[in-house]
């Protein structure tokens, strides 16, 4: 009997702080309208101070179990994806563990920038495909604001705070359909945060040159939507809902005019999460799932496009 990778239950959780674009206006030279028209993004949520990555995938996580109905302690795996863990290591995943109060299951981290939560399902749906494990915790979690120039006009308007999380379980109704995943290297210097271990000259903020990266990214997320149908079998007239990760507004227009899809199929947060990197898509699938817009049974793409670079898609049926 085949096994698919169903979605059992979807949590999110963004910090009570809130950062709007007339706040932004005090910081850096820029005005609402500016930030409006050249990203769609109207607020964003920020954490204070002190408060970690593990933290607010905990709350995610809390959500989305009970969601499910499926207690801690039955999850066979833990994957966080993220930029921004609690420390170099031990890993966000780990943390999160402790915190959920549970022993003994795989725990780790996926940095594949903002396509992290893509690249996460994709890998819990080959673990359940192959009976390795029967129930999944996957978070996007990312605190955004810590590595934020917030002198640079040009990013310090775009990123937010926040997670999401799914739980994933094995049984015999479709879910998870099919996922595709890419990455290209040569292009590590486009959206990036220099420095690392040892590097003691610089400072750990993101660095984005967006012009390049716009037209990169309208080209990715286009194709695999393209490709991820192919492989399915499918027409775009099929798709019941896009999630696609939550950059720009811009992004999300130029995809949709390229695609032809009509933009009420598609689930756009991005006025009032802003970028959460990976933690995104699960945001945005679990506003869409509490507020009626996706049901059971609709099929559901989602795609990402983020630092490396990388982009994916996964097809699932909900």
């Amino acid at each position: 009997m085949s096994l698919y990778a169903r979605i059992a239950g979807t949590g999110g959780f963004l910090p009570e702080r809130v950062l709007t674009n007339q706040d932004i206006e005090a910081i850096v030279d820029t005005s609402d309208e500016w930030i409006r028209e050249r990203t769609g993004i109207r607020k964003r949520h920020l954490v204070t101070q002190g408060e970690r990555c593990s933290r607010l995938a905990e709350v995610a996580s809390r959500r989305a179990l009970a969601d499910a109905g499926i207690d801690p302690a039955a999850l066979d795996l833990i994957i966080v994806a993220t930029t921004t863990p609690d420390q170099v290591f031990p890993s966000a995943a780990c943390f999160l563990q402790q915190r959920l109060g549970i022993r003994g299951c795989c725990a780790f981290d996926l940095v594949a920038g903002c396509t992290g939560f893509v690249y996460a399902l994709g890998v819990v749906d080959q673990f359940i495909r192959t009976g390795g494990i029967r129930r999944a915790l996957v978070v996007g979690a990312e605190i955004l604001s810590y590595i934020v120039d917030w002198q640079d006009r040009d990013t310090a308007v775009l990123f937010g705070d926040g997670a999401g999380a799914v739980v994933v379980e094995a049984g015999p109704e479709p879910g998870i359909l099919s996922s595709h995943l890419h990455a290209e290297g040569a292009y590590t210097d486009i959206l990036q945060v220099p420095g690392g271990v040892g590097d003691r000259k610089r400072d750990p903020y993101i660095e984005m040159r967006g012009n390049e990266l716009f037209k990169i990214a309208v080209t990715t997320l286009s194709d695999v939507v393209e490709e991820t149908l192919r492989a399915n079998g499918m027409q775009k007239s099929e798709l019941d809902w896009l999630v696609p990760h939550q950059a720009n507004f811009r992004i999300l227009q130029a995809v949709v005019r390229r695609l032809k899809l009509p933009l009420d199929r598609v689930v756009v947060t991005v006025g009032e999460h802003a970028n959460t990197s990976s933690a995104s898509i699960p945001l945005a699938f679990d506003v869409a799932i509490r507020d009626g817009r996706i049901r059971r049974g609709e099929t559901v793409l989602m795609e990402a496009f983020g630092g490396g670079i990388t982009w994916g898609s996964v097809l699932l049926v909900y």
